[in-house]
C-alpha cells in the first residue's frame, strides 16, 4: 500500500488487511510518502503494536514508486496490491489466490464498489457506477468472470510483475493499466472476478474531486497517444462533450452578437448543445440518484459535470501534449 497524506483513512484500510482469512502467512507492507498530516505517526502507531505491518521509505512520494518499493521488499510469491482509500473484505486475499491458483492467471483482481458517508462522496460513488459517469464498466458495477483488460487493484504472482519490469515510475495515474497490458502484451492473462468487491472511499470536496480527475484524464490522454492500438471509443466521448459544449456556448454568444447587429441570429442554435447537456445531466440526476437521498441528488448536479468537464479537458491537454509537466499531476492530496 503507498500510503501519503492519508490519516483519515489509513486505519481503516490497514485493518481491513489484517482481518483477513487468508490461512497462510502474509504482511502488509506499507510504503510511506512524506507525509505531512500526522499519517507517517499513526503508520508508526500500527506498526508498533502489530509485527505483520512493515513500513519501507518512499522518498519520490508517488504511486508507482510505493508500489515498486514494497514489491521489491515482499518476501512472499503472491502481491496484492491495495489503497489506503479502499477496505478490504475478510475473504479477499483468500479469493484473490484461490483465483489466481485455478486460473493460472497472472493478476486477477475485481470491482472497485464507490461508496460515500456524506452525501457528496454519495454523489461521486453513484457517479463512478454509472454509464453517463465513469462509464458503468465491470470494473465499477461487476459482470462476469473472465479475462480483461485490466481490473481494479489486483493480486499478481510476484515472478510476473518482476518479469514485465514492476510499475512504470515515470506514469504517475494509470500504471495500472499500463503494467497489464504488458503483461497482456507478454502473453500473461489479467482476470476479473466479481467476487472480489473492495469498498473505495471517493474524495471528500468538490476541489480535491476536480484535480483528481484533472489528472486522471491528462495520464489517459498521454496513455491514449502513446498506445493508440488500445484505445477504446468510451476514453474519446468527455472531450467530445467538452469540445461539443463549449463550441456550443460559443456560438450561442456569437449569435447574441448578431442579434444584437440586427443579422441573423442563427448561431444561437448553439445554445442547443449546452442546453441538451444541462437536460442530460438533469434527467440523469433523476432518473440514479433516488435510493440516495435529495441532497445527494443535489450534489449529483454538481459532480457530473465536474467529472465530465475535468477528466476531458483533462484528457485533451495530455492527448495534444499542452502540459508542460504532467509528471506533476498526480491527483493526491499533497
Amino acid at each position: 500500500m503507498p500510503v501519503l497524506n492519508d490519516v483519515t483513512h489509513v486505519r481503516a484500510a490497514v485493518t481491513s488487511l489484517l482481518r483477513q482469512d487468508y490461512m497462510g502467512p502474509f504482511e502488509v507492507t506499507l510504503a510511506l510518502g512524506p507525509s505531512i498530516d500526522g499519517t507517517t505517526e499513526l503508520v508508526e502507531e500500527m506498526a508498533a503494536v502489530d509485527p505483520r505491518i512493515r513500513i519501507v521509505a518512499n522518498e519520490i512520494g508517488s504511486t508507482p514508486a510505493g508500489l515498486n518499493a514494497a514489491i521489491r521488499a515482499s518476501q512472499y510469491p503472491f502481491v496484492i496490491r491495495v489503497d489506503a482509500h479502499s477496505v478490504l473484505p475478510p475473504d479477499y486475499a483468500r479469493i484473490a489466490v484461490e483465483t489466481l491458483e485455478r486460473t493460472g492467471a497472472d493478476n486477477v483482481g475485481g470491482v472497485m464498489d464507490a461508496q460515500g458517508a456524506s452525501p457528496f462522496q454519495k454523489a461521486v460513488a453513484r457517479a463512478y457506477g454509472t454509464k453517463i459517469g465513469l462509464g458503468g464498466t465491470p470494473l465499477h458495477i461487476g459482470g462476469p468472470e473472465g479475462p480483461a483488460e485490466t481490473v481494479y487493484l489486483g493480486c499478481f504472482r510476484l515472478d510476473s510483475i518482476v518479469r514485465v519490469g514492476l510499475f512504470d515510475e515515470g506514469i504517475k495515474r494509470g500504471q495500472d493499466w499500463e503494467l497489464n497490458r504488458r503483461l497482456r502484451d507478454q502473453g500473461g492473462t489479467v482476470w476479473f472476478t466479481p467476487r472480489l468487491r473492495v469498498v473505495y472511499r471517493p474524495r471528500p470536496s468538490l476541489a480535491r474531486l476536480a484535480r483528481q480527475m484533472v489528472s486522471t484524464g491528462l495520464w489517459r490522454g498521454e496513455l491514449a497517444r502513446r498506445y493508440p492500438e488500445d484505445n477504446g471509443i468510451r476514453y474519446f466521448a468527455p472531450p467530445v462533450m467538452v469540445l461539443g459544449v463549449l463550441g456550443g456556448t460559443l456560438a450561442g454568444l456569437a449569435g447574441l452578437v448578431q442579434l444584437f447587429t440586427a443579422a441573423t441570429p442563427w448561431l444561437l442554435l448553439g445554445f442547443l448543445i449546452p442546453a441538451a447537456y444541462l437536460l442530460l445531466v438533469a434527467l440523469a440526476t433523476a432518473l440514479v440518484t433516488r435510493p440516495d437521498g435529495f441532497r445527494a441528488g443535489l450534489w449529483f448536479l454538481v459532480v457530473l459535470p465536474c467529472i465530465h468537464f475535468c477528466w476531458g479537458i483533462g484528457f485533451l491537454l495530455g492527448y495534444l501534449k499542452f502540459t508542460t509537466n504532467i509528471t506533476a499531476h498526480t491527483g493526491r492530496h499533497q
